[in-house]
């Protein structure tokens, strides 16, 4: 149960994380003058979340394992 619970909120919150980031990324680096919020919006929610949310559900797994 403790496995589970490090896992899920590892998931959680690389997801959180992750979708950030993208957000972030996209608002610096992006030339896109039409759409903008919407590849922010798709990028993060389709592409840098669930790369956070692997690597969260990685890493709380791996701290499960420690303790």
């Amino acid at each position: 149960m403790r496995t589970a619970a490090f896992c899920l909120a590892g998931l959680v919150a690389g997801y959180v994380v992750g979708a950030g980031i993208g957000a972030a990324g996209i608002e610096l680096f992006s030339t896109n003058t039409h759409d903008k919020s919407l590849e922010m919006v798709m990028t993060s929610a389709f592409v840098t979340g669930p790369i956070g949310a692997v690597i969260g559900l990685v890493a709380g797994w791996l701290k499960a394992r420690k303790g």
